[in-house]
């Protein structure tokens, strides 16, 4: 069934760019977010009558605390999904996404400026077919966050080369963590780019019958913000919380890593040129105790990310080009140490 709808919606978003001049760059972030909106409409609404029901003799109206002590988002009124859907012929449509997408950020300040706000680059037609194709029957709980995945997948191909910028095949992903298994403790990926090794943990997690939340934290970093908001917006339509800061990875150790975390797992932009790093910014990084490239790739600094931030029994499972089994000099050195 799911498959069903994802290649559905697929040709619904293959239809704003067939019908427009626009790149997969310019409308995955929209696209996305219409997902995003899609699933914390689905989720309030549900929430809503288990909370009436709990305040069946209270005549005071919801607000948006009791929706965050069950883990929703508050929607205001005009950025829930049944008002878009409903909204008279000939307004501004676009207009009305961007002001919903603002609300709801008001209303829940840790999603400020992460939401796509640029769907008046769109026709008004395009649009309320949009809107009415992500009008589905739910039959099961995480439908949202398989569509995203499933799209995320697809705009990545589409954008070739750049698009694994931001994602790593979920098969690639699956695998990392049926090996390290990270059941239970503190992950960190210093190269998250949307977060799929976070929602495969929690997936993981799920198959153990635990909550995901209690059971593990999630510290990302990127260098990117439009990829960030990517991210969040991932977590958030698994019901994931996570701690994703802006930050390039080579310069900044923005979660304090060092012998903190349970686990690492990585996809990292490798062979990056060392002649690309600046070495008076990384000299003297405790990330990097056993030694600095000085030719060739950054690989062994990205390795050591990741070793240097396991605790005495951590575990990290991360991608990493072949031919750092085998590089010479400096890299050999770091090796042989590892």
């Amino acid at each position: 069934m799911v498959n069903e709808i994802e290649k559905k919606l697929w040709d619904a978003a293959n239809n704003l760019r067939a019908n427009s001049s626009l790149s997969s760059d310019q409308y995955s972030g929209p696209v996305l977010g219409l997902i995003f909106l899609r699933h914390a409409d689905y989720i309030f609404n549900k929430k809503r009558i288990e909370i009436e029901k709990k305040k069946a003799n209270s005549k005071k109206e919801l607000t948006a605390l009791d929706f965050q002590a069950e883990g929703a988002l508050f929607l205001p009124e005009e950025s829930r999904y049944s008002y878009l859907l409903n909204l008279p012929e000939g307004v501004n449509i676009g207009q009305k996404i961007n002001n919903a997408m603002t609300l709801i950020e008001k209303a829940n300040p840790d999603l400020k400026d992460i939401l796509p706000k640029d769907y008046t680059i769109f026709d008004n037609t395009l649009l309320s077919d949009l809107l009415k194709k992500f009008d589905f029957e739910v039959l099961e709980g995480d439908v949202f966050g398989k569509i995203y995945e499933f799209f995320l997948g697809e705009f990545a191909m589409a954008e070739g080369q750049g698009g694994g910028e931001f994602y790593t095949p979920t098969s690639l992903v699956k695998l990392i963590v049926e090996v390290i298994e990270p059941f239970h403790g503190k992950i960190l990926d210093p190269a998250c780019g949307s977060g799929g090794m976070f929602v495969q943990s929690a997936e993981f997690v799920r198959r153990n019958n635990k909550s995901v939340n209690d059971e593990i934290s999630c510290s990302g970093q990127e260098k990117t913000a439009k990829t960030i908001n990517l991210a969040k917006m991932n977590l958030a339509v698994h019901g994931i919380e996570g701690d994703i800061i802006q930050g390039n990875t080579f310069y900044e150790d923005v979660h304090d890593s060092v012998g903190k975390f349970d686990f690492v797992m990585a996809n990292p932009p490798f062979n990056v040129d060392m002649r690309k790093v600046d070495p008076t910014k990384v000299k003297g990084d405790p990330r990097w105790k056993l030694g600095l490239p000085t030719s060739g790739t950054a690989n062994y600094l990205w390795i050591q990310t990741f070793w240097s931030a396991l605790n005495e029994k951590g575990r990290a499972g991360f991608v990493m080009a072949n031919s750092a089994a085998d590089s010479r000099g400096t890299d050999a050195e770091i090796r042989k140490k590892l």
